[in-house]
């Protein structure tokens, strides 16, 4: 059995090139759901409707979220229909529905908010912290993930043209344009501060390199996080933060600025513009307010 899963790890990795995190997760499910299967004294090959609506049944009890439960079955219906084209197993997760997810309005930092946190950003000048505010500005104007930002490259930046070259979900990649100011920000980084992040003797293309044990590495996920929730410590915003929560800031900022969707959708890499359509809720929202403060009849 395990020489299966590593194939279809494979599939994951070169065919569908899913995103590292996705990835993970899809092959943890996989493995909880073959220990739930050999426990039932079965096997994968032999996987019927019955044993799949009892596993969900038992992930339903552990007051699983609608999104965890969505999860696990897309990586349930990914699984075996591989396996269905290449082991020609029967495929019955083909009967399993989705649950109904509740519409949630992303969070997000208004832009005065945002200007707090750039200025307390500014205010400490150590190499450590001029790092960390070019992180936080180049996440901001640019909109990228948190994955994408932390795996930059030197040179993914084109200081001729103003853009990045971003390698998305899946390997999608995109053409992200950015400000002047950001560009002048990042040329400024890499003439002084981003070679004392790294040993002298050793080179890298890593925007935001780090060294761990002596090997450079990019700086992680968790560490830029960690760098988030400090500075928001010293803000007055009390609400818990993430570094997706400035994708969310720049996406309702730019859309209360003129943007259209298509625009939104090219910049952000969503591959469906009905990802982005999440934001027409806090624009209407925000039309509301512009509208009754506004309006002579309101």
């Amino acid at each position: 059995m395990e020489s299966i899963l590593n194939k279809f790890e494979a599939y994951l990795l070169t065919e569908r090139r899913i995103a590292l995190n996705t990835f993970h997760a899809y092959m943890n499910d996989i493995r909880q759901f073959a220990t739930f299967i050999h426990n039932q004294n079965s096997s994968l090959s032999d996987t019927t409707l019955d044993h799949l609506k009892l596993f969900l049944s038992q992930l339903k009890k552990e007051h699983l979220s609608a999104q965890s439960m969505s999860r696990k079955i897309s990586s349930l219906k990914s699984f075996f229909a591989w396996a269905h084209a290449t082991l020609q197993w029967n495929n019955y997760t083909v009967d399993l529905t989705f649950p109904k997810l509740g519409k949630k309005l992303p969070n997000y930092l208004s832009e005065a908010e945002i200007k707090e946190l750039f200025l307390i950003a500014d205010k400490d000048t150590s190499e450590m912290a001029q790092r960390n505010k070019v992180m936080l500005y180049l996440l901001y104007v640019s909109g990228l993930r948190i994955t994408e930002l932390t795996s930059l490259s030197v040179s993914s930046i084109h200081f001729d043209s103003g853009h990045l070259e971003v390698m998305g979900k899946g390997g999608k990649g995109r053409i992200v344009p950015l400000p002047q100011s950001m560009m002048t920000m990042l040329n400024g980084y890499l003439a002084t501060t981003h070679k004392n992040f790294i040993n002298t003797h050793q080179k890298t293309d890593y925007l935001f390199p780090t060294l761990y044990s002596g090997v450079i590495k990019p700086i992680s996920r968790q560490a830029f996080w960690a760098i988030l929730k400090e500075l928001c410590k010293k803000t007055t915003i009390k609400r818990s933060i993430s570094p997706h929560t400035l994708r969310h800031s720049l996406a309702t900022h730019l859309l209360k600025n003129g943007a259209n969707l298509r625009s939104l959708q090219l910049l952000l890499g969503h591959e469906n513009i009905a990802t982005v359509q999440i934001y027409t809720h806090v624009e209407v929202s925000y039309l509301r307010k512009v509208y009754d403060k506004k309006h002579p009849r309101s």
